[in-house]
């Protein structure tokens, strides 16, 4: 179990420090590699990890810090990355520290230099919860918590062919230009010594090692050797730093002028950089739009980048780089500007196409660029909160099904805080946050919350903001164990505004709860009729959201009838299309009545493998109450049968196996049709 990067070039030497790594983390509960910018510590960690993943009984995760300037978002960048996405109203740290404390688990916290003082608060706080937890840190500089155990990450060995440096350069050399040999005597020296020059620091070499498509390593020696004559001064930049410095500096003047624009004004990113988002921020004066796309590419050719999937991403170090020249450019305000309003307009974009045949894509590329809205969002708090107030809205309900319930809470409160102007904006935001709080089980604050929407909703008179506040009221009141306010609420909405879909969708969002407070009424042929209602317009516009609910009501219903065949079809369905949408608690609702819909039919042990995967679904959101109050007594009756179908003993073994085990993976196989017993 766990969650490493998958990384495509070879890892090089590094055997003693192996060792001592490996060591440490035998002895100690935390161990932070330390070392400068460049050097390897990310390397030399996943190395670790990768080769540690046997010894830790919970899996080995990683959390990537490198897109964090401040505290703000650390703890639950931490949850995203052990795959806690808790929707409880506690805070994350205390969600973090018990879903952690009976794991045995080694924790990856890579990139802490910047917030190296809350990084040491997390990580006393995760120990003192967790007696099974280790963690391994990668910073510049030590956390300074208790009982840290240090260890120096060094360069590479440079300056003979057996060294560890010239071995780096020589298999980075091989992807770079394949036709190319360095074995001829010339070459080979030449290589030795730009190692030596570049004190074997690992991004530095390979930056260096990027020029050989129009370079010869000769010729690459005899310029890194008149740049250093430049950067001699030790007590201006140590050394170590000044052969990084240098190789940078000389990569960015190798550059052509529009891609070292492009290199800094890319610096404004924190996640994944795709090409169109790119052209949308970087694009402007002398850098037009068509010349992005091949600009990116000339980056990574060169090891600016690093290519990932549909993207690219630029390591810390040369991300730093850039900013300075931004800053140096005088364009750090404007680009972080352009940046904000431009994922401003993706979160806009998104819950306008949310009703329709993108819907899927809209919730994936939410759920990719999710530091950059975090970025985008802090920046127009203080820049411009009106747009901020639309952007938060825009964002919660994705939020909500991407698991980040926690900083949807936070910026809503925190733009719902601001003395802001009434209108759609708000009312929207308020609905977002009305959802957020319900799911954290905070159904109070929620109700409170709906009651503010449904006010402003009244002012405005605008059906979609009517319908948006009755959604949220009413999903409210199902929470709370009250289907008929549910139902009264949703119903009256949906009768006063009876236009098409496509024009107010929270009609599809109202007809959802209206759909689970009927069947929790026990009124299921009318919950069926509605339920194959909302399936055609869900099926109309090719979203999946509502039909995903569609499909777990209609599972309900046939199982509750008597027909386990058609409620375990019903199920697969829903969990497909939660699946698509990765909505944790949709999967983990799904599971809970597949593994009812398998016991009804005899088969204990696969409704014990279901149940289980759920409980671990439901264990990885925190949430109290697995579902709609009234599901609770239905669920044990499952339970029961599938007991007595398996015996105790076999369905406690396949139960706990199960919830101890990957979810993916455990998804992946009740996904699996005639799932044996």
């Amino acid at each position: 179990m766990g969650n490493l990067p998958v990384v495509t070039t070879s890892f090089v030497g590094r055997t003693g420090e192996l060792v001592s790594v490996e060591r440490a983390l035998r002895d100690h509960r935390l161990v932070t590699l330390t070392g400068s910018g460049g050097v390897g510590k990310s390397r030399l960690a996943l190395r670790t990890a990768e080769r540690a993943r046997g010894r830790y009984a919970d899996g080995v995760w990683w959390a990537d810090l490198s897109h964090l300037h401040d505290d703000q978002l650390l703890t639950t960048t931490v949850c995203d990355g052990v795959g806690l996405l808790d929707h409880s109203p506690r805070r994350p740290v205390a969600a973090l520290g018990e879903w952690l404390s009976g794991k045995e688990l080694l924790l990856v916290l890579d990139c802490c230099e910047r917030i190296v003082g809350p990084c040491g608060r997390l990580v006393t706080e995760l120990l003192a919860a967790a007696p099974g937890l280790t963690v391994l840190a990668t910073s510049r500089e030590p956390l300074g918590s208790a009982g840290e155990r240090c260890v120096e990450v060094p360069p590479l060995s440079a300056g003979d062919d057996g060294d560890e440096a010239v071995r780096l350069f020589h298999e980075r050399a091989a992807a770079v230009a394949p036709d190319l040999s360095l074995d001829d005597p010339a070459s080979a020296a030449a290589v030795a010594e730009i190692c030596r020059r570049l004190d074997g620091i690992p991004l530095a070499v390979e930056l260096a090692c990027a020029q050989l498509r129009e370079s010869t390593a000769q010729e690459i020696t005899g310029r890194l050797a008149s740049r250093a004559e430049d950067l001699t001064d030790d007590t201006v930049w140590p050394r170590r730093h000044r052969a990084l410095r240098t190789t940078i500096g000389w990569s960015h003047e190798l550059c052509a002028p529009l891609e070292r624009l492009l290199w800094a004004r890319l610096s404004v990113f924190r996640g994944v950089i795709t090409a169109p988002d790119a052209e949308a921020v970087c694009a402007g004066g002398p850098l037009e739009a068509e010349a992005v796309a091949p600009a990116l590419e000339r980056l990574a050719d060169q090891s600016v980048l690093r290519r990932t999937g549909n993207g690219y991403r630029m390591l810390d170090t040369l991300r730093e780089y850039g900013a300075m020249w931004l800053a140096e450019l005088a364009e750090d305000a404007l680009l972080a500007d352009r940046h904000a309003r431009h994922f401003a307009h993706v979160a806009v974009q998104a819950y306008a196409g949310w009703l329709g045949p993108s819907q899927v894509l809209w919730y994936h590329r939410i759920a990719d660029t999710h530091a950059d809205l975090c970025a985008a969002l802090d920046h127009l708090l203080a820049e411009d909160p009106e747009m901020a107030m639309e952007m938060a809205g825009c964002a919660g309900l994705f939020w909500s099904c991407c698991g980040h319930l926690h900083q949807a809470r936070t910026y809503l409160e925190r733009v719902l805080a601001l003395p802001l102007s009434a209108g759609p904006h708000r009312t929207r935001a308020l609905w977002a946050l009305g959802i957020t709080l319900t799911l954290q089980g905070d159904h109070e604050a929620a109700r409170r919350t709906g009651e503010e929407c449904e006010q402003a909703a009244r002012r405005e008179e605008a059906p979609e903001s009517v319908l948006l506040a009755a959604h949220s009221v009413s999903f409210t009141y199902l929470m709370m164990g009250r289907p008929l306010t549910a139902y009264s609420v949703s119903d009256r909405a949906l009768e006063d505004h009876p236009g098409d879909p496509g024009d107010t969708p929270s009609q599809l969002r109202c007809r959802v709860i209206r759909l689970f407070a009927l069947s929790a009424l026990g009124r299921l042929d009318e919950a069926y009729e509605e339920a194959m209602r909302l399936q055609r317009i869900s099926l109309r516009f090719g979203e999946h959201w509502a039909r995903a609910y569609a499909d777990h009501q209609l599972a309900l219903i046939h199982l509750l009838q008597g027909r386990p065949r058609h409620a375990e079809s019903h199920a697969r369905a829903m969990l497909a299309s939660k699946h698509e949408l990765h909505d944790s608690l949709g999967i983990a609702l799904g599971l809970d009545l597949l593994a009812g819909a398998i016991a009804a039919q005899g088969n204990g042990v696969a409704a014990a493998r279901a149940s289980g995967t759920g409980h671990a679904y439901w264990r990885m959101i925190g949430h109290p109450h697995r579902g709609t109050p009234e599901l609770g007594a239905i669920r044990e009756q499952w339970e029961l049968r599938a007991r007595q179908a398996a015996g105790d003993s076999a369905y406690e073994r396949a139960y706990r196996r199960a919830s101890a085990d990957d979810a993916e993976r455990g998804l992946a196989l009740a996904l699996e049709r005639g799932n044996p017993g």
